[in-house]
């Protein structure tokens, strides 16, 4: 015969089980490992002030013949190095205002500035101006003008391709032109700006071509 069993006993079931369990856990918590508390990391050194005595070249610089540097925009902390170089010239190849620290920089140290707007655009929209290239290239293929800086914004693309056109002038093979020009342009190489390398005409400026070339 099966016994009907009370609903005041089954709550009472209900609550010996409950306090079981908790026993249990209780039981299993005394036994585990304490939490490991890590301590804090120590905060970060201040960083170093600058030193004004420090020759740091732009972005992107390196000597492309004797008398001839390149690089990309100067910023303020370039500027001992800049002067460090002797330079004569700077040939600046964007459209934009020189800045105001900078004409400063090229006053106080006699240099002076030759300035040919080129739009830095992206393709599919990049149109290269011959006519500007040749011009910057009289002013950078003149000993007078020597030392000098050849710059853009990032030193990669019109200044790439203004080096460019010097190196056919200086009769090197159109691998190593392009292998200097992706030296510098990496990841940003644009075919617009090889294409224009490549049918760059020289002949018009043979002439001015340095006996060092």
């Amino acid at each position: 015969m099966k016994l009907e069993v009370m609903p005041k006993q089954r709550v009472l079931e209900a609550e010996q089980r409950e306090e079981a369990m908790e026993m249990s856990g209780l039981e299993l918590w005394k036994h585990e490992k304490p939490l490991k508390i890590c301590p804090l990391p120590p905060p970060l050194p201040a960083a170093a002030p600058f030193d004004e005595s420090a020759l740091v070249p732009p972005l992107n610089f390196a000597m492309v013949d004797e008398g001839i540097f390149r690089s990309g925009f100067p910023k303020t902390t370039n500027f001992r190095f800049l002067k460090s170089l002797n330079l004569r010239s700077i040939v600046y190849l964007c459209p934009e205002p020189y800045p105001e620290t900078n004409i400063e920089f090229l006053e106080k140290n006699g240099i002076k500035l030759h300035q040919f707007g080129i739009e830095g655009r992206k393709e599919p929209f990049v149109t290269i101006p011959d006519d500007k290239i040749r011009e910057a290239l009289k002013v950078v293929l003149d000993p007078k003008n020597q030392p000098l800086l050849i710059h853009c914004k990032r030193g990669k693309h019109r200044t790439g391709c203004v080096v460019g056109c010097l190196r056919k002038l200086q009769k090197w093979c159109l691998s190593s032109v392009f292998d200097e020009y992706h030296r510098f342009a990496a990841a940003k190489a644009r075919i617009t700006d090889q294409r224009f390398m490549e049918l760059f005409d020289v002949s018009s400026l043979s002439h001015l071509t340095p006996s060092n070339c």
